[in-house]
This record gives C-alpha cells, structure tokens and sequence, in this order.
C-alpha cells in the first residue's frame, strides 16, 4: 500500500502550496490531520512487512511439517504389513450379522468355539481351505 505514502506526500504538497496558514486553527487541524494520515500509512507499511514475514516463516514451517509428517508416516506404513494379519468375514446363522473374525482366534487352543459379539450365541466355523495355517480343519 505504497500509495498510500504517496497520497500522503501529495496532500502535504498541496497543503503547502495552497499557503495553509499553520497559525489558525484550520491550518493547524488540517495539518495535524495530514500528519496523522502520515502515521496511519507508515503503521500500515510495518504491518505488511511484519505479515509477509510471518507468511514466510509459516510457510517455512509448513513445509518442515510435510516433512515430518511424510518420514513418519512412511516409517509407519513400513512397520504395518497387511498382509500378515488375517480377518475372515463369516455371517452368523443365528442373527445373520456380518462378523469379523482374527485369524488369531482360531490358532487359540484356549477357545472351543467362536462366540457372536452380537447375539453372543455359539458359531460353528467349518474350513475348506489349503491355507496352511495351524489350525484344524474338519471334513
């Protein structure tokens, strides 16, 4: 806002060729205005200054942010395979609900049987598969 200094500057060169008489009381009112108006544009002047700074240092800190983010995520995304974690989609006869079952759960020798977390009513799990997983396959 550059123009805004210059507006300033003219209004001051017109005041001064228009012979304001400083020593009446327009005189002195007009020039205080224009001096005034003289602070207003140099406190503007700061503030843009000030703001392009800041925008550059934000910017400066979004891009070390990206960095960051994109290192951590990426180590993240290495420490998580997808593929070693089994889930088994399986339909309870009893409530007809779509359950997710661990691949963990039927290695457990602990659990007899799978229990519904919805209708909590025993499931029956038959398998016909060559996955070579550990666990017992009836049939």
């Amino acid at each position: 806002m550059e123009y805004l200094g210059e507006r300033v500057a003219y209004l001051r060169g017109l005041a001064e060729g228009l012979k304001v008489d400083e020593s009446t009381n327009e005189g002195k009112l007009l020039k205080s205005i224009i001096d005034v108006l003289g602070d207003f544009s140099e406190a503007i002047a700061d503030l843009e200054d000030s703001q392009t700074q800041l925008s550059e240092h934000l910017e400066e800190i979004d891009e070390d942010l990206a960095q960051l983010e994109s290192e951590f995520y990426d180590d993240e995304a290495d420490d998580y395979d997808e593929d070693e974690i089994d889930y088994y989609e399986v339909e309870c006869p009893n409530c007809h609900e779509t359950v997710y079952l661990d691949g963990d759960m039927f290695d457990s020798e602990d659990e007899d049987e799978i229990v519904c977390p919805n209708c909590k009513e025993p499931i029956e799990i038959e398998f016909d598969c060559d996955c070579g997983h550990d666990h017992q396959h009836e049939g």
